[in-house]
């Protein structure tokens, strides 16, 4: 053990960090904190010492050979694993201290969120938050793969440990000339004939608004596609077309909200953790959290 562990942690952890990365070394050296040159020269020791040719220039990138796809694979859980046990135990010596990877939807970017996350930081200042904003599935794989400690995750994830402790209430944004602006509710159906704008089909929320519209009797006419939701609220402001989004609290303008009747056009939204929160630090942000939606 004294053989490798020794002479090829460093290595190692670079070689997995830049797997993560699809061999991007600018990023993956950004994650560890260290040169570009540094991590390159991590990688090409840990090729030279086995003999064992590692990477292969791409233009700017590398690609990672079977056999350096093999070994980060394998590495990764025993690394993270060995992290995390190393962080439970400084942490425990000094529990106000630490970092937490915390993620949230891009939904979720203003408002509740935010708040809570200052007020963690004015009450443990020590502990320093490493925040990704990013869409459900993502986040969850993010927890799945140790890269996130902690994350609030819309829908809940089948795949990770999570608590459901709130739901997000969805309504129609229009703009603000718009012949139903003046209305205090909307049914689904009065929609039948508007142009959409949309997710891509891999957001969960794409997904939700197709099987509302759905259930309501039409298929939604998409007339636009994007992955930004502050951009999509600025199109709407420019007559583009409506969306069916998170209530926001900042109205965009030349736009307007309006609630759906029935009620029932929410989802929830889950508080998720993966293999890693075991420090006292991932830990008292799960309490606050679990707290802070109360």
């Amino acid at each position: 053990m004294d053989r490798w562990i020794g002479r090829f942690a460093p290595q190692l952890r670079a070689l997995e960090e830049l797997a993560t990365h699809d061999g991007h070394m600018t990023r993956a050296a950004e994650t560890l904190g260290i040169p570009q040159s540094s991590m390159s020269r991590r990688i090409h020791a840990l090729q030279k010492a086995l003999g064992v040719r590692l990477i292969l220039h791409d233009g700017r990138t590398v690609r990672l050979t079977p056999a350096a796809v093999q070994l980060a694979e394998r590495i990764r859980d025993p690394l993270r694993e060995l992290e995390a046990t190393l962080d439970t135990v400084a942490g425990e010596a000094d529990p106000d201290h630490g970092a937490v990877r915390f993620g949230f939807p891009l939904t979720m970017g203003t408002g509740q969120i935010p708040t809570l996350i200052a007020e963690f930081h004015r009450r443990a200042p020590g502990i320093r938050l490493a925040v990704k904003q990013a869409h459900g599935s993502e986040l969850t794989a993010d927890l799945a793969a140790g890269t996130l400690d902690v994350a609030v995750v819309i829908p809940p994830p089948d795949t990770v440990r999570h608590t459901v402790i709130g739901t997000q209430p969805i309504r129609v944004v229009l703009p603000a000339d718009h012949r139903l602006a003046s209305r205090r509710r909307l049914r689904l159906d009065e929609l039948r004939t508007e142009a959409f704008i949309a997710n891509p089909t891999s957001y969960d929320l794409r997904q939700a608004t197709e099987t509302w519209c759905n259930a309501a009797g039409f298929r939604p006419q998409i007339a636009v596609e994007i992955t930004e939701f502050a951009t999509i609220r600025e199109l709407i402001g420019r007559g583009l077309g409506i969306a069916l989004l998170p209530h926001h609290e900042r109205r965009t303008p030349h736009t307007t909200e309006i609630p759906l009747t029935p009620d029932t056009y929410r989802r929830e939204i889950a508080l998720a953790w993966g293999p890693t929160a075991v420090t006292p630090a991932c830990r008292r942000l799960l309490d606050f959290l679990r707290r802070g939606f109360r």
